[in-house]
């Protein structure tokens, strides 16, 4: 019995303290400067940073922001 009560408070311990879970803004998970985003026109990747947000959709260029 003692055996199941320690590995239970581990337990306890490892998912409140230890373990990260990604935090959540709107349904998505924050972003940093590094991530990548897929453009809603042409589906190419580009770092976020380089990336133009319009109506909450990233585009890689003008280009692909008129053309949507």
């Amino acid at each position: 019995m003692q055996w199941i009560l320690v590995i239970v408070l581990i337990a306890v311990v490892y998912f409140i303290f230890i373990k990260k879970k990604p935090q959540i803004k709107g349904g998505k998970r924050d972003t940093i400067a590094n991530d990548m985003v897929s453009c809603e026109q042409c589906g190419i990747y580009c770092e976020i940073d380089d990336a133009i947000l319009s109506n909450n959709k990233y585009y890689c260029s003008q280009e692909c922001l008129k053309r949507s």
